[in-house]
């Protein structure tokens, strides 16, 4: 509940949903981009005066953002914009997590640039196997975090010799958009995140596990990275548990940005086992395809002026590979330090070459890139695979019971003026165990009942 504050009300408490679980089958993951003290601006007269030039700021006001987690107490804890470079804060932090009952992890960002990641699991709820970290090497120095986790005995209906328990978080911060031109930069390194997911299951010889992917993903919902993950059959908790479609998008907001614009970029997504889709490679190259198209459409081509722009010069009313490199030049994907790489291109060209002749007619044009990548999902409720055959191994997915943000303005696509513990909103997630088929991929299809525990 509230506590007074000076005469004043806090809500502290009131949106604590973690901390309010009764159901010991259940658990929580808490999203927070902190906002670096390295970062906030304290006067808009000089941008170079900042927080962490004052002590007794930064300090308190972290102290509040430790007050609040700790009341919250999710069993998954993932922030952003943690400052890594100052030893005093990261003792407090872990002290603190550690009393908590957390154990935690931390990952600066590559070059020094002072903040990076922190991930925490409470030790009531997972026995941690494994944590791996990803470093981009790339123009925003960003990383991520790879936390493979069991669920321990607690959850005590799940035990079984045949039950898979084990789940897969990640943390990450992704790069800010500042141009349109870092659309194809921020939607590769969710790329090279998931590949490296696959990457640590194939390697471990592991059956599809459930994946959170938790973060700051500087983007919105109508954005491509928001597309490719849906295509490959992630699920956006907050707007599943609030059965929120596209359409829902200006519902809910949750960062202020430097230039003063509200929008929605944290996210706790959820991959379940049963929600493998398609292979990541084939989702890749059609997400470049959705690239392509967009950087199209946003030049003001239609389906038959953008073919022709492709086609450059006439070959046979065909479009050829030089052509294709000098319109995708125009268009600002490649001739940068972040556009397409030259294996992109050609995988892309390949693609889109369904026979394979070394040209582009215009109705390979048509299906390969004009009409091929929509980005969208099945339905939530859905429970198709592809490519899978079931027996008789069964492996633990999630579903959504409950998501809030704090402040609560931000449920409503509003920004509280009085709201100043960071430019982000906490986002906080409970899942429920379900037990599920686990996947082996084959060939065939199916359909997949889960039975809730």
């Amino acid at each position: 509940m509230g506590r007074k504050n000076n005469g004043r009300v806090s809500r502290i408490g009131s949106y604590a949903i973690a901390s309010s679980i009764t159901d010991d089958t259940c658990f929580s993951c808490t999203t927070f981009n902190i906002l670096a003290p390295i970062y906030k601006r304290l006067s808009h007269e000089d941008p170079n005066y900042r927080e962490s030039d004052v002590k007794q700021v930064w300090l308190k006001r972290n102290k509040m953002i430790l007050d609040w987690l700790l009341c919250e107490r999710s069993s998954i804890i993932c922030l952003q914009e943690f400052w890594v470079g100052n030893e005093e804060l990261v003792s407090i932090y872990n002290k603190r997590l550690g009393d908590a009952g957390y154990n935690s992890f931390k990952l600066a960002r590559t070059n020094n640039r002072g903040d990076g990641l922190l991930i925490a699991v409470h030790k009531d709820y997972f026995r941690v196997i494994s944590h791996k970290e990803l470093l981009f090497n790339d123009v925003g120095d960003r990383v991520a975090q790879l936390l493979h986790v069991e669920l321990i005995p607690r959850f005590s209906q799940c035990r079984s010799n045949n039950i898979c328990q084990e789940i897969l978080i990640v943390n990450t911060h992704l790069l800010f958009p500042h141009d349109s031109s870092l659309c194809l930069e921020r939607l590769r390194q969710i790329y090279k995140i998931l590949h490296y997911v696959e990457s640590y299951q194939k390697e471990n010889k592991l059956n599809p596990l459930p994946i959170l992917l938790c973060g700051d993903l500087n983007g919105s919902k109508s954005g491509h990275v928001y597309k490719f993950l849906r295509s490959l059959g992630f699920i956006s908790s907050y707007d599943a548990a609030h059965m929120y479609t596209d359409a829902d998008a200006h519902r809910w907001v949750s960062h202020r940005n430097h230039r003063g614009n509200i929008c929605g970029v944290d996210f706790i997504w959820l991959l379940n086992p049963n929600r493998y889709r398609k292979l990541l490679r084939t989702s890749w190259g059609e997400a470049l395809s959705g690239m392509l198209k967009y950087q199209l459409k946003r030049a003001l081509f239609t389906e038959d002026s953008a073919f022709a722009f492709l086609r450059r010069n006439d070959h046979g009313h065909c479009i050829t590979y030089l052509d294709f490199c000098e319109a995708l030049q125009q268009l600002n994907l490649i001739g940068h330090c972040y556009g397409l790489h030259t294996e992109e291109i050609r995988e892309l060209w390949v693609q889109a070459d369904v026979d394979g002749n070394g040209v582009l007619d215009y109705e390979e044009f048509k299906q390969r890139i004009w009409n091929a990548y929509s980005g969208q999902g099945e339905k939530v409720s859905d429970g198709v695979w592809d490519d899978a055959v079931y027996g008789t191994e069964q492996t633990i997915g999630f579903s959504i019971k409950n998501a809030v943000l704090f402040p609560t303005e931000v449920e409503k696509g509003l920004w509280p003026e009085d709201y100043s513990l960071s430019d982000h909103a906490r986002l906080t997630v409970v899942f429920s165990p379900v037990r599920m088929p686990c996947s082996r991929v084959a060939t065939g299809m199916g359909r997949v009942v889960s039975e809730e525990l």
